[in-house]
């Protein structure tokens, strides 16, 4: 038996809200289980920013996983924001795919590696091809 989701609602369409409250009851995560903390954010935003307390930060206790959301000036907005990242984590964790920035960094090194090698092999053949028209 599945457990109803009580979520309030955000600042955002009524779409979206009914859209993260039927994921995070298809993923069983609950409100009771969450331990939310509202921090203050850095970054854009200007003043606004430095004197509210706008970013939010999310824990979900049954697995641990920890999310940080300080993408908009308005706390519900980061609520929603967080809540929906939280739901990719857990639902990626579920299906074994890892951490879903994890993958983003890795796949980024593993570019800039094949990037340099490339530079290396480029570089390494203009200087043996210039030591041979020196001779």
């Amino acid at each position: 038996m599945l457990k109803r989701c009580i979520l309030t609602d955000f600042a955002v369409k009524p779409e979206k809200n009914l859209q993260l409250q039927k994921k995070m009851t298809l993923l069983n995560i609950l409100e009771s289980e969450l331990e939310e903390n509202f921090i203050r954010c850095s970054g854009r935003g200007g003043q606004k920013v430095n004197k509210t307390s706008a970013g939010v930060y999310i824990k979900h206790i049954p697995t641990g996983i920890e999310v940080k959301c300080m993408k908009e000036r308005s706390q519900s907005i980061n609520r929603f924001l967080a809540r929906r990242l939280l739901a990719e984590k857990i639902e990626a964790a579920m299906k074994g795919d890892g951490d879903p920035t994890l993958n983003k960094t890795l796949k980024a090194k593993k570019q800039k590696l094949k990037r340099k090698s490339r530079a290396v092999a480029k570089y390494s053949y203009k200087t043996q091809q210039g030591d041979n028209n020196v001779d």
